[in-house]
Formats: structure tokens, sequence, C-alpha cells
């Protein structure tokens, strides 16, 4: 496994993001903490950090939703970031009228938004995902493929390619083709990109099932214990890729009638889902107590930050929004010990200092009010 090294932003501008027509932050490794009211523009910030990984960030906000209203349509992000190969400046944003970002590293323009996984990593754990083990498969899927990112900075890629490619398959079925060689050829790309797709599911969930298995016994963050459901998955487990793949392409061949009655493709990893269970009191997590859902989560999310660290050699930067107030106080002073013993840049965000109070002197404290962020004070 690669060596870990430090990475954090020191410095993050928005400008005409969200609720913030100009904000530039002078930022410090490890922990710090946006308090402020509700809707005074904590999450926003947070939101701001996930945009500096592929994808649309922790909201998953089309990106014309996150230009400031009152602006020219357009938003801008940037931030300077030490890691591994010294200081790089990142820049992305959108351009009133274009319908997609645009990434700059060091000035220049990047190939892709992929691009920025080579100078950091990104996870995040937002209130939102609170109902992940009760909600639909989506949610979890996305979850799990936003785990493997950041330790597979390829696997991005392959989700868009077999998206591209089911979606070409879907709109033959809607329109009635009988194209056998149409069909052959995307059936083909799907098999090889869903195989794959499947392949780093599965090995993320091998690698933080061993990540977990080094939580200990009475930890307030219980062991998990994590399976993927899916016949690509259970094939994997016992075949070689290769027969995995003539034997998916051969099920969408042979379901070609089937899937045009049903309207869209009816197999395949975007099927698939993340199974999860209270490994302590043998129960599914979805018939856990809320307060037990959020501490199986916040463990999942622990040991993935350290998997990403010794998989990528990039410590990932946490967002955890609204974590202190779902949380009681030894499970909030269990959190900050290990976060400091990840020694990973977090940024957290709560109601009230009082909540992070065994950070002071620890951590960086920030007073967000609507639009303007400044040092708490008092901290």
């Amino acid at each position: 496994m690669a060596e870990k090294s430090g990475t954090h932003i020191t410095r993050l501008t928005l400008t005409n993001f969200r609720n913030y027509a100009s904000v530039s932050l002078d930022l410090r490794p490890g922990a710090v903490v946006f308090t402020g009211d509700n809707g005074a523009g904590k999450t926003n910030l947070l939101e701001a950090v996930s945009l500096f990984t592929p994808g649309r960030g922790l909201r998953r906000a089309p990106y014309g939703e996150v230009a400031r209203e009152g602006g020219d349509g357009g938003f801008a992000l940037h931030a300077m970031i030490d890691g591994p190969e010294g200081e790089v400046e990142i820049g992305t944003g959108m351009v009133a009228g274009e319908a997609s970002r645009r990434v700059r590293i060091n000035g220049a323009p990047a190939r892709s938004a992929d691009a920025m996984l080579e100078w950091l990593r990104v996870v995040w754990l937002t209130p939102a995902m609170d109902a992940l083990f009760t909600g639909p498969a989506g949610d979890r899927r996305r979850f799990l493929d936003r785990l493997v990112l950041a330790i597979d900075a390829s696997h991005g890629q392959r989700a868009l390619d077999y998206e591209k490619a089911m979606r070409g398959r879907n709109r033959l079925l809607s329109e009635g083709s009988r194209d056998g060689a149409w069909f052959e050829a995307i059936e083909t790309q799907m098999a090889e990109t869903g195989v794959a797709i499947a392949a780093a599911r599965a090995e993320l969930v091998r690698l933080l099932v061993a990540m977990i298995e080094k939580l200990p016994a009475d930890s307030p963050f219980p062991q998990a214990e994590l399976a993927l459901s899916g016949d690509l998955e259970t094939q994997i487990a016992a075949l070689p890729a290769v027969e995995v793949e003539e034997n998916f392409r051969r099920a969408l061949a042979g379901g070609r009638e089937r899937d045009r009655a049903a309207g869209r493709t009816l197999d395949g990893p975007h099927r698939s889902d993340l199974q999860v269970r209270h490994r302590p009191k043998a129960m599914p997590a979805e018939l856990c107590s809320t307060g037990e859902q959020k501490a199986l989560l916040v463990g999942i999310v622990l040991s993935h930050a350290r998997l990403t660290g010794e998989m990528s050699g990039i410590r990932p930067i946490l967002l955890l929004d609204e974590i202190a107030a779902h949380l009681d106080t030894g499970r909030r002073a269990a959190l900050f010990s290990i976060l400091e013993e990840l020694d990973c840049q977090t940024f957290m965000t709560g109601t009230e200092p009082a909540l992070f109070s065994a950070l002071a002197g620890r951590a960086q404290f920030l007073t967000v009010d609507h639009g303007t962020v400044g040092p708490t004070q008092g901290t």
C-alpha cells in the first residue's frame, strides 16, 4: 500500500457560489469548524469543497443551481492545496450559458474533472445520508461508487461509459429496433464496463471489510458487515472476469424482448445493492434505531478514510455536515479523537461552538453569517 501523505486546503475562494458573492478563507490543517445559524451558508462551504472532485458534489445539484442568485449565472471556486507533490492550485466553475463546469490545474485546462483526483480525495457525510439504509438502492449504489472513486480514479469514467452504453441500448429498445449488430456492439461494451464496475465495487467492499475488522469490539462506532447483492457480484466471486463478461453479454442478448416490454434494461450493475448489518447486534442496518444507523455510517466513513489514505497515498479531506448534533457526548469525543488520529483535514458544521468544545485550542473555528465568514470569538 502507498505511504500516506498529508493533504489540506490552505486557501479556499468562492465567487458567486450559492449565497456567497465573494469570500476567501485561509485554512489550517486538521479540524475546521464552521458554526452559525441554520441557513447561514455552512453547508454551502462544504459543498464548494466537495466540487474539487468529479461529480456534482454532496448535494448532487445541477451546476446552474449553485450559481448565486443575482449573479451573472456562473460561479468560480479556487483552492490552494498543500499535498504530497507540493502546492497546487485548482480552479473549477461554470461560465454562464454553459452546461458543464471547467477545471483548471495551476492555470492550465484539465482534460476532465477526474484530473483533480491526482491531487486530493474528498469524502463526505451529510444529514441527507441518514436514510441511506432505509432508502432506495440507488442511494446506496451512489454512496458505494463514491467510496470506490476515492481509491480508484478510473471508476468514474467506467460508470459514465456504462451509463452511456445503456442509454443507447434503451433507446434502441424504445424505438423498436431489431438491428442485431447495433445491439451486439452496445451489449459488448456494457458487458466489459459493467463487469469492471462490479469488480471494482467488490474489491472496495473486500478491502473495507478488512479495515472495519480493525475497529475495536467496544468501539462507539460499531463494526458493520458489508455485502453486495447482484448477479454480476455473485459471479465475480467465483468465475474469471472474462467468463462473467460473456455471461452478462448473453443475458443482455437473451433479455431484449423482456427489456423492450419493460422499457429499460433490467440486468446489470445499475440494479445491484449494498447490504449492511450491525455486527454486534447481528441485525440488518435498516432495522436498527436511528442512532445506531448513524453510528454505523460514521464507522464506515472513518474506516473508508483510513483505507483511502493507505490505498491512494493521499489522506482524504473529510466533510462532516451537522455531525455533532446527532451524536451523544461520548460519541462526539470518540469521533474527535479518531479524527486526530487519522490526521485528515476535516470540515465540520454545527449551530453552536459548544458542540465542538472538546476541540478548543486544537481546531480552527469560523463563524458563518449569511455570506460572510470570520474567526469565532472566544475559541
